[in-house]
């Protein structure tokens, strides 16, 4: 704890993932210091991170309840829902338009949760695993910092996103089960006890850590990459709204992705949840291969969208605050001279 408090404490990094030099601080990088409310690694820093998480988490994922509903209920019961079109068509003609909105209440709580862990530890674990490589280690591996950054956040962000994942698919595909929060919360655990709760927790692990593993360290090098090749000024020359038009386009693009790599794994999800008494096993195996990937389409329609708007709500909560946003990463004046001085030779 010691040392975590040190890191976080310090203003030793000049960016998010790497540490400084003496002629590099967060002033230079993102103008006066006084212009900003609070020090980049401060508790307060990390606090309005954690705020910016609940807000791009818990109002997205709520925002897009029927297009989610739909895609459980095509996972859990292809044949009867088919694709988008019929599933919606299905799903109005059997509970009308605001059967849609089922799941809303778990769906903002839970995400909320995990938005606050998903966002607020990354930024921990990213400054602390920078702190530990050093500065030019640390640019060169920026993007095993990502990644294992984001995997150690998403780890603990599902323990609390884990029950009401469970409570929210289990009122979205089992008509009838129940309508509301209230009336299924108690019902979820006369049925199957703590457990009911927590047993989807490892293929949610299996579906969130690499889409979040993903989201991070796409988004992360695909700002780089559209800064360095797309726009042709640098970001601080650029005004506030056009750098979070930026922001969003890289998050939609790492939205793709994720919905890529982990619909397999949401799929076992939907399909274990909906299922009294299975495991995660039986549920992939009474999905099959093509199974797995039903439902991607809309899938990569929804967490593209929504990647995309989460990355510009928290760029926006970071703009509204003003709080320290370091620019995309250079490389670092002492490693510029040993590959030269190694050119040279």
């Amino acid at each position: 704890m010691d040392g975590m408090r040190n890191v976080c404490s310090s203003n030793l990094f000049s960016n998010p993932a790497y540490g400084t030099n003496s002629r590099r601080t967060l002033s230079a990088a993102n103008s006066a210091e006084s212009e900003h409310s609070c020090e980049y690694g401060s508790g307060k820093f990390f606090a309005l991170c954690g705020f910016g998480g609940i807000l791009s988490c818990g109002l997205t994922h709520t925002s897009v309840v029927p297009l989610d509903l739909v895609k459980c209920r095509i996972q859990v019961e292809p044949e009867k829902y088919g694709n988008m079109f019929k599933g919606f068509r299905v799903s109005v003609n059997e509970g009308g338009p605001l059967s849609l909105s089922k799941g809303w209440a778990p769906t903002f709580i839970g995400y909320s949760i995990q938005g606050l862990g998903k966002f607020g530890l990354y930024e921990v674990f990213k400054m602390y695993y920078s702190k530990w490589l050093g500065e030019e280690t640390s640019y060169r591996w920026r993007t095993t910092i990502y990644l294992a950054a984001s995997a150690s956040a998403e780890f603990f962000a599902d323990i609390g996103l884990a029950p009401w994942e469970a409570l929210k698919v289990r009122i979205q595909t089992q008509p009838g089960w129940s309508n509301t929060l209230r009336e299924g919360l108690p019902k979820l655990y006369r049925e199957e006890g703590p457990w009911g709760f927590y047993k989807g927790l490892a293929p949610l692990w299996m579906r969130q850590i690499p889409y979040t593993m993903m989201k991070f360290a796409c988004f992360e090098r695909t700002v780089e990459f559209l800064y360095k090749y797309v726009v042709p000024v640098p970001r601080d020359s650029l005004p506030k709204s056009q750098q979070l038009v930026v922001t969003f386009a890289a998050g939609y693009i790492a939205g793709v992705f994720c919905a890529i790599v982990s619909h397999p794994a949401d799929s076992v999800v939907s399909k274990l949840n909906s299922d009294v008494g299975s495991t995660a096993i039986q549920a992939a195996k009474n999905l099959g291969w093509g199974g797995l990937w039903k439902g991607l389409g809309a899938r990569i329609l929804m967490i593209g969208t929504l990647t995309g708007l989460q990355w510009f709500i928290y760029d926006s909560v970071k703009v509204y605050f003003r709080m320290p946003r370091p620019p995309p990463p250079t490389m670092p004046e002492s490693l510029k001279r040993k590959l030269e001085a190694a050119n040279t030779q």
